[in-house]
């Protein structure tokens, strides 16, 4: 079997567990639309402040543009989940309000209720290149080494965020929840490759 170029397994594991990556296991089943209905609770807001919000509600997650922002309340007010609610310049450029609806209220409490789905039994993508390398001739030993090092060293970041004097509760719960995922990668890398001479007669019988 071939052997796949170091440089090659390491743009393999490229940065796929970026910070902002690992907390979006947590965001995975949150849509826009309901993050915004979310934070439209407790009251009327513009978009600038609806993305200000969000950014510090959820500061590990990918940060929402400003024109998907407004977009999405744009969608909303066309569903019928919210409305205009004037607008407010607040000593700064005039900004449009908007406030959820009865039925915006309605449709937030349905999603908040709903029980999110374990993950399904799917192809991951770290257990598809092993198999990918295995049929082109690669070494998946030696990108399983790479992707573990990639885990261990992010799993090393988040742990020093999580512990940094004054993090906030929703900083360390994020970063928990990724360490449990990323734990719990690095446990099926390390049977993986103890299994590989078997996988490999498997996959590629010739």
């Amino acid at each position: 079997m071939g052997r796949l170029p170091r440089e090659a397994a390491r743009r393999n594991f490229g940065t796929h567990y970026s910070l902002s990556t690992c907390t979006q296991y947590i965001m995975i089943a949150m849509s826009t639309r309901h993050i915004l209905l979310g934070l439209l609770a407790t009251g009327s807001s513009h978009g600038y402040d609806l993305k200000r919000r969000h950014d510090e509600r959820f500061p590990q997650a990918r940060p929402l543009a400003y024109g998907q922002v407004y977009t999405t309340l744009q969608r909303l007010v066309r569903d019928g989940l919210a409305e205009v609610d004037g607008t407010d310049s607040d000593g700064g450029p005039e900004r449009t309000m908007y406030r959820a609806t009865d039925d915006g209220a309605r449709e937030l409490a349905q999603w908040a209720g709903e029980i999110a789905p374990p993950a399904p039994f799917v192809t991951n993508e770290i257990f598809a290149k092993v198999v990918v390398s295995i049929l082109s001739g690669g070494d998946p030993e030696a990108y399983l080494r790479a992707q573990r090092a990639a885990h261990m060293a992010r799993m090393r970041e988040l742990t020093a965020l999580k512990t940094t004097p004054g993090a906030d509760l929703a900083s360390v719960l994020s970063a928990d929840y990724a360490l449990n995922h990323l734990d719990a990668d690095l446990r099926w890398m390390t049977t993986t490759a103890a299994r590989l001479t078997t996988l490999t007669a498997e996959v590629d019988p010739a």
